[in-house]
């Protein structure tokens, strides 16, 4: 069965236009490309007895841990195949694992198209979430500056609203303190 596995996977990988490599045997890596997650880098390992995937999705948030881990947690009750979970130093990542007699073209792709969209569709959030004040200093920094926010587009919405709150505070505090 692990044999008639690792076939099928090499097979479907190599009809992929994924960059992936067999790193051991039995043990192979894939890119996966995405829009707000440009990259989620995976590893497949077949074994003897199942397969399975695990794909890093981001860091140990700098914040609100309680509040991430949670969201990820109620996320994981409408996904497919895989699940996040967090290694012993709170990164996350999404993990999965399927018997091998799983192990087609169509259920590789559909499992890969999981990881995507997963990783993919949370990325944002759990950097909202997770790393909201790292994220406002770099956009104070980039705009005193000059430079370019295009990478932090995603996040505009907040950012904005967050300088027009500051800057209306400033307001009221320059109003009170002429009267």
């Amino acid at each position: 069965m692990r044999q008639q596995a690792l076939e099928t996977l090499r097979a479907t990988l190599a009809d992929s236009d994924l960059t992936w490599k067999e790193v051991s045997d039995g043990v192979f890596t894939v890119e996966l490309p995405g829009e707000k997650k440009l990259s989620t880098p995976c590893r497949l390992d077949v074994g003897e007895h199942a397969f399975g995937v695990h794909a890093f999705v981001a860091r140990q948030p700098d914040e609100n841990h309680e509040r991430v881990y949670r969201w990820l947690l109620e996320r994981n009750l409408k996904m497919f195949g895989v699940s996040f979970a967090v290694d012993a130093i709170g990164d996350i990542y999404l993990d999965g694992r399927l018997p091998l007699s799983a192990v087609t073209p169509d259920e590789v792709d559909r499992l890969l198209g999981a990881v995507l969209t997963y990783a993919d569709e949370s990325f944002n959030t759990i950097l909202e979430l997770g790393f909201a004040t790292s994220i406002r200093k770099e956009w104070e920094w980039r705009k005193s500056r000059g430079e370019s926010t295009r990478n932090l587009e995603a996040f505009r919405g907040w950012l904005e609203k967050g300088d027009r709150d500051r800057a209306a505070q400033a307001a009221r505090s320059d109003h009170g303190d002429r009267t």
